[in-house]
């Protein structure tokens, strides 16, 4: 007889959690949607969407990470450095100067 991971127990658990509020938030949808369809509901609610919630708190964070690690090379460093997004992961990015060349 095949046993199951020690970690699956706790995964099954975490799903059914998951689609019981998933199935909670869905009942209260319908449940607010058909009170909207009633006459004399003429104001729509508008709440922002978990995904757009989810993007900004990401947003703040990287922000937060970005401004903490400017202040860090700059406080540690004698070099000069600007934020930017980089398609590496790098939240800050060092400025090399230009140098003409010598002829």
């Amino acid at each position: 007889m095949a046993s199951n991971p020690p970690g699956q127990g706790f995964q099954n658990k975490a799903r059914v959690a998951i689609l019981a509020e998933l199935e909670k938030e869905r009942r209260r949808l319908i449940q607010t949607s058909q009170s909207l369809n009633t006459p004399g509901a003429s104001i729509s609610l508008s709440r922002p969407s978990m995904k757009e919630f989810r993007d900004n708190a990401e947003q703040q964070h990287i922000a937060a990470q970005q401004k903490a690690a400017l202040q860090h090379a700059h406080a540690h460093s004698s070099g000069f450095f600007i934020t930017q997004d980089s398609s590496f992961g790098n939240l800050i990015l060092p400025v090399l100067p230009r140098l003409e060349p010598s002829s």
